[in-house]
């Protein structure tokens, strides 16, 4: 794959499309660093600072530090794909969402629309409790709250904001997806991820200057990091390969022989998806819950537990965060893959597994496996999401750049190159074809 990199610039499209992807993206970077109006910056940055830790620091490495400036990207994408989980949903249950998920991409685009739609409202929603939450945090270096003007103006002022962004950056991730390689969505995310990278070493680097932390931890967190990108990527490259058989046939005129090939099973069939969309719905009761007075917290054990829990290393929220993961993948592995359609395919053309019966055997075999290939992944994709918790229990130091994030970057990075592939693979083969067909020695061999 690297080594035909270089042929890049040789093909127009494929340039035009990543030159579209780094200057949208360079849009976004350059969005997340317009302040919201009415905010006492300084002091908000310095709140964050002390929650780096918990899971309002996952939220915002997912916003690429939008959140912590208060820009108008503050909400990140999350509303947008919190209506996709929401359209998801309904598909399943609504008769009218299901059939227009099977008319192909006319469907496919009205559902887009529908999402649309209810990212808008979503996103008010959103924005509204978050500004609700800002104007009750208190500068720790006493002077007030955070929010120069507080009231209902700053509220509706910080709605309208954060949902245009919102809006924009659903816009700017279609036009990456339209225009550019990859999925805009991931990418967007992708980038934000990766922008805070050299804040995530500077603090590594204060640690180690203050001898909070040794050299040997940090060798040790950088060869245990180099360890789990390893495993991200032989995971995502494992699939179960299932022999399939397909026997002599005749189509018009043409008689085609017996072979034998296999159907690739991917592991991890649903991707960075399934963290994405549990993350996504976590936050909201972790922000909901910023909202009941401590003093109340306090007076109930109960309550107290559990709204230490869902810190972003607290029991309640991984186990929370592990069961959404494992719902998502199999949600998703079920959209992805359908073994009826598969089983029904494979008999048209007369494919068969050896040793099981074409048809409803068939499907039956496929979901079975499917159902074990998508148990393993959710497990693999759980064990490296609560990453963070375990490192962050036995470090005793923030690890923002691990689990989720160190996941969805590599997992985005090789479905990039693999388009950028599927673009250099194409070109060579319609550049064979033409210069087959135009030599004269193979026209005069006919």
């Amino acid at each position: 794959m690297l080594s035909g990199l270089e042929n890049i610039p040789k093909i127009p499209e494929l340039k035009r499309r990543l030159w579209w992807t780094v200057v949208l993206l360079a849009v976004y970077r350059l969005g997340v660093h317009v302040p919201t109006p009415g905010i006492n910056g300084p002091e908000l940055e310095r709140y964050f600072q002390s929650q780096e830790a918990n899971v309002f620091g996952l939220f915002n490495l997912f916003t690429g530090g939008a959140l912590e400036r208060f820009s108008v990207f503050a909400l990140g994408i999350m509303p947008y794909i919190s209506a996709s989980i929401i359209l998801q949903l309904l598909t399943v249950v609504v008769p009218t969402l299901e059939r227009l998920s099977k008319e192909g991409e006319a469907g496919r685009r009205k559902i887009n629309q529908y999402t649309r739609y209810a990212t808008v409202p979503l996103s008010m929603v959103q924005a509204f409790g978050i500004s609700a939450w800002i104007e009750s945090i208190q500068g720790e270096s006493g002077l007030g709250s955070v929010v120069l003007n507080p009231g209902l103006s700053f509220k509706l002022l910080t709605m309208v904001t954060l949902c245009s962004g919102t809006v924009f950056l659903m816009w700017l991730g279609e036009q990456i997806t339209e225009r550019g390689i990859g999925n805009g969505i991931s990418l967007v995310i992708y980038a934000g991820i990766v922008a805070r990278l050299p804040q995530a070493l500077g603090n590594m680097m204060s640690l180690m200057e203050t001898k909070e932390l040794p050299l040997f931890g940090v060798v040790l967190l950088i060869g245990f990091m180099a360890v789990v990108v390893g495993l991200i990527v032989h995971f995502e490259r494992a699939h179960r390969r299932v022999p399939v058989h397909y026997a002599k046939r005749v189509v018009g005129r043409r008689m085609y022989g017996a072979q034998a090939t296999y159907l690739p099973l991917k592991l991890n069939v649903t991707g960075v998806i399934p963290p994405i969309f549990a993350s996504s719905l976590l936050m909201f009761p972790v922000t909901m819950l910023q909202f009941i007075p401590k003093e109340f917290v306090a007076d109930h054990p109960s309550l107290e537990w559990f709204v230490d829990g869902m810190n972003g290393q607290g029991l309640v929220y991984n186990v929370a965060y592990v069961v959404l993961i494992l719902f998502f993948a199999y949600f998703y592995a079920a959209i992805q893959f359908d073994p009826d359609k598969v089983a029904d395919d494979m008999r048209r053309y007369g494919g068969y597994i050896p040793g099981i019966r074409p048809g409803k055997k068939t499907a039956e075999y496929l979901n079975r496996i499917l159902g074990r290939l998508t148990l393993v992944g959710g497990l693999y994709l759980s064990a490296i999401c609560v990453l963070p918790s375990v490192l962050y229990g036995y470090f005793h130091m923030p690890f923002g750049f691990g689990g989720t994030s160190l996941l969805i970057v590599v997992g985005v990075g090789m479905d990039t190159l693999a388009q950028v592939e599927t673009h250099l693979i194409t070109r060579s083969y319609d550049g064979f074809l033409s210069g087959a067909g135009g030599g004269g020695r193979f026209r005069g061999r006919r």
